[in-house]
């Protein structure tokens, strides 16, 4: 599943010709052979702290994210957990709780998590993070505390990209029918329900999905489903662009790999599976088109190897990541900001930019 292409290292990475001032703190950079995505800003003033030459630069960061998908800050001493949420604040206006859960994490400050918490032989497919709740982050912000000592890459695909290949057959029925998530918590694999939703109560539970339009249906043994209907596009709230925007292939059970899927396809229904996709009414998605967005997103990627401190902001609408396997101890830090609705910013069947 892991299709990586120009991973690079800092001593590789090219040089943009740009006009620097006397005394300049930074220089910018572009991975070679990539277009547009990621921007590297290198510090050059060594010992420079993040968290101090960001601030004031919230709206240019903000900029740099709509215009490249990804910002790649290097070079930049960040120290702690604490200061790193400080960059957080000053580059996007402080980190955001982790609502709605979907992967495992591990809060390690305040609102300050790892990563993903997955096995470190695993490939994580690509995405937008979140892109299934009805409560999206704007914007992610990863540190590396720790580089992995072979692999771990996050890499990173062009959202625009991705969305002019899609096929426009595919792309029309998406956004004819929208795209039903059925997820089941409490049934051995996956979160359970109180982690996903960060209480015990059944009643608070039920008032934050009433809240979402999220439809909740208890059932025995203490297992909830949640069943919830998303747009397949959304318009950028910056710039207005049309873009792909869903877990549409991220949740389906065919994504995951083939021994998994199998799995868990032999031991649950599939109305009963930890998640699962489908069109918006109800009918199931066609192999042939998860397979088409599948080749898209993996096509889209681009690699860097991470260096300790390097710290990337990400437009979650314009960029997806994802996360290769590796060997060694690896701590890369996340932390969401901004949150925006997709509904409301939802792409409709005929509807032009």
């Amino acid at each position: 599943m892991n299709a990586i292409r120009n991973s690079t290292q800092l001593g590789s990475v090219r040089r943009r010709p740009v006009s620097l001032q006397p005394g300049s703190m930074v220089e910018y950079a572009s991975l070679p052979g990539v277009d547009n995505s990621p921007l590297i800003i290198e510090a050059r003033a060594e010992g420079l702290r993040l968290s101090a030459w960001a601030a004031g630069r919230r709206e240019e960061l903000e900029e740099l994210a709509a215009r490249h998908g990804a910002v790649l800050l290097r070079g930049f001493a960040v120290e702690g957990v604490s200061d790193f949420a400080e960059c957080v604040d000053k580059m996007c206006g402080g980190a955001l709780e982790y609502r709605f859960r979907a992967s495992p994490r591990s809060e390690v400050g305040h609102h300050i998590y790892t990563s993903t918490d997955y096995p470190a032989d695993q490939f994580i497919f690509p995405h937008n993070e979140h892109s299934f709740s009805p409560v999206c982050p704007r914007y992610l912000v990863l540190w590396c505390e720790t580089a992995a000592r072979t692999g771990g890459e996050t890499p990173i695909g062009d959202n625009r990209e991705i969305t002019r290949r899609i096929n426009a057959a595919v792309k029309e029925r998406f956004l004819r029918r929208g795209i039903l998530y059925v997820r089941n918590y409490g049934v051995g694999f996956g979160l359970p329900w109180p982690t996903v939703f960060q209480t015990h109560d059944r009643a608070e539970v039920e008032r934050y999905c009433d809240s979402v339009s999220i439809e909740c249906q208890w059932r025995k043994n203490d297992q909830l489903r949640t069943r919830q209907v998303g747009p397949a596009m959304i318009r950028h709230p910056r710039t207005g662009e049309h873009i792909w925007f869903n877990h549409a292939t991220f949740f389906h059970v065919t994504t995951l790999p083939t021994e998994f899927s199998k799995a868990l396809l032999a031991e649950f229904e599939e109305a009963d599976l930890p998640t699962q996709t489908y069109y918006g009414d109800g009918t199931s998605i066609e192999p042939e088109a998860l397979e088409h967005l599948r080749g898209i997103y993996r096509a889209s990627l681009c690699s860097f190897s991470w260096q300790a401190n390097d710290v990337v902001l990400v437009d979650n609408i314009l960029a997806v990541h994802g996360r290769n396997p590796y060997s060694g101890f690896r701590r890369v830090c996340l932390a969401m900001a901004q949150t925006f609705k997709p509904n409301e910013w939802a792409v409709l069947c005929g509807e032009t930019p």
